[in-house]
């Protein structure tokens, strides 16, 4: 039995962060899980920027409303769930993730939770897990599951080497070099072949 598990920023739709970044005119927001690896560290950075700026959740949502899925990423996520069971696990937050998921059909996400105060300030973010991603692939494998990843960042680099077969889509030539014994991939229908191969 076999469940894919895939990255939802940068690999399904844009990175929210970077969209936002210019929505806003606030260069520092580009940064991503592509460039710091301590998720921790970037989120706590970002709510601090966003403070300093006196910007909250409803800026962010309005951003995220002009947000499309990347083209052709619905349709391979439509002939993939015909295939095999689909899981997105995500670092994003469901108060980012709700409208986009309606835009992808409704897949299923796994994701974590934002603090936000009645001003619409938010204050904090609750991981669901820690390691998200690996703990997450690991609790499907306890199940029966055999996993298969894919992502783009530093981030999900546990789940894909804990899985049964992995792939970087869409990453950056940094991540592609320093780990080339993972095969990388720029369109959906090179993912698809290849996750194809392996069910």
């Amino acid at each position: 039995m076999n469940i894919v598990c895939l990255d939802l920023e940068g690999v399904l739709v844009p990175e929210i962060w970077i969209a936002f970044a210019e929505a806003s005119g606030i260069p520092e927001l580009k940064r991503t899980t592509r460039d710091e690896p301590d998720y921790n560290k970037l989120m706590n950075w970002r709510l601090s920027i966003l403070k300093e700026h006196g910007l909250g959740l409803k800026e962010i949502h309005e951003t995220i409303a002009k947000i499309d899925p990347i083209p052709g990423a619905k349709e391979f996520l439509d002939e993939l769930r015909s295939l095999t069971q689909v899981i997105i696990i995500s670092d994003t937050f469901e108060q980012f993730a709700t409208p986009l998921m309606k835009k992808l059909g409704w897949p299923t996400i796994m994701c974590n939770s934002l603090e936000v105060a009645e001003s619409g300030e938010i204050t904090g973010f609750r991981m669901r897990c820690e390691k998200s991603k690996l703990t997450t692939v690991k609790a499907l494998q306890s199940i029966g599951y055999e996993t298969i990843a894919s992502g783009d960042s530093f981030n999900d680099l546990g789940m894909i080497q804990a899985s049964k077969a992995g792939f970087l889509f869409k990453s950056t030539e940094q991540i592609k070099k320093d780990y080339p014994q993972y095969p990388a991939f720029e369109e959906y229908d090179e993912l698809l072949t290849a996750i194809k191969a392996v069910l």
